[in-house]
């Protein structure tokens, strides 16, 4: 474990991530990712974190492993298709993450998901955190839309509001 990293994460406070990401921009991506979903049958989650667990950042937890962690708590990995996105923002290390499930994965592959994480991380260097994120979900809402295309029995299976912990 990093003395750097364990004290970043110790001293910044919570309410931290609302500086870059304030009340009216969770509404703009709440709105984007319901109007997102309407046009696919895939789900998409996305979870905003500034301070990883205190047991997770003794062990030394990579962003990678706390999205995947959250993947299956937050049970993406559960929709009817298998067509589940996580976005995961984790502020203080700057890094993003985007877990997806397996029938999306399948048509897409990984390296398609790490371009969308390392242009989110760009913009996010530049103080764009809304802008990056509602760009991501756009190339994600046309990969879903692709593949997933919407039906007359689109179900809504997981909350569109960011989660911010």
């Amino acid at each position: 474990m990093r003395v750097k990293r364990l004290f970043r994460h110790l001293l910044l406070p919570h309410w931290w991530v609302l500086r870059a990401f304030p009340t009216v921009s969770l509404r703009r991506i709440e709105a984007a990712v319901a109007a997102s979903e309407s046009a696919h049958r895939g789900e998409l989650r996305v979870v905003v974190e500034a301070n990883l667990p205190l047991p997770g950042l003794w062990h030394g937890q990579s962003a990678r492993g706390r999205a995947i962690e959250l993947f299956s708590q937050l049970r993406v990995w559960d929709t009817e298709e298998n067509s589940g996105v996580l976005i995961y923002l984790q502020l203080i290390d700057r890094r993003v993450e985007i877990v997806a499930d397996r029938g999306i994965n399948a048509r897409v592959g990984q390296q398609f998901w790490n371009g969308i994480c390392r242009s989110m991380e760009a913009a996010f260097r530049s103080g764009n955190f809304e802008g990056g994120t509602l760009l991501a979900l756009s190339s994600i809402t046309q990969a879903l839309t692709e593949h997933f295309a919407a039906t007359d029995e689109n179900r809504d299976e997981l909350p569109n509001a960011p989660l911010v912990i």
